[in-house]
Order: structure tokens, then C-alpha cells, then sequence
């Protein structure tokens, strides 16, 4: 069933001409050089450091690593981070809900 539900979201997507992350419930990231992150189509967060940021997605958990790292804004399903990032990782499946 899952082969087809993708199948069937791709083609609503493409008829009406709707951008994946929107069709397919993906995450969109926009990162502005190593010092902003904003995140859109988040479940929640998991944890939050001044090194660490986890956020619950519909796949998985994305962690991003860095240091002084802020919430500078934080919406329902969206969230903007500044500090100096290092790194960012999409574990699919994992972490919690």
C-alpha cells in the first residue's frame, strides 16, 4: 500500500503542480552560510543545547550540531536557528514521537 500512496501523491503533486515537500510532508531547509537555519515542517523538539538541536520530522529526526547555537524564532511547524553550525544529520525512522 505504501508503493502506491506514493505513487498516487506524486501524481496529485505533479497535477497540480505542487512542490514535493508540501505533496510528500518533507522538511525544507534553507541554510544561510554556516551562521542560520530555518526549518519548516517539524513535529517538535526533542532537545535543544547550545550544541545540539533535535527535531522530530515525519521520516525521522534531524539533528544539528554547532556551538552557540539559539532559537532565535519558534512556530508550530517551523523553527530558525543561529550559532555557528557544524553539522546536520537526517536519521530516518529514529528517534521518538
Amino acid at each position: 500500500m505504501g508503493k502506491l500512496n506514493r505513487k498516487l501523491r506524486k501524481l496529485t503533486a505533479d497535477i497540480l503542480d505542487l512542490p514535493q515537500d508540501v505533496a510528500f510532508d518533507l522538511p525544507r531547509m534553507t541554510m544561510i552560510g554556516d551562521r542560520q537555519l530555518y526549518i519548516e515542517n517539524h513535529r517538535g523538539v526533542l532537545h535543544f543545547s547550545s550544541e545540539q538541536l533535535r527535531l522530530q520530522l515525519s521520516q525521522g529526526v534531524l539533528e544539528v550540531t554547532g556551538t552557540d547555537l539559539i532559537i532565535r524564532t519558534i512556530w508550530t511547524e517551523e523553527v530558525f536557528i543561529e550559532g555557528k553550525i557544524q553539522s546536520i544529520q537526517l536519521m530516518e525512522g529514529g528517534g521518538q514521537r
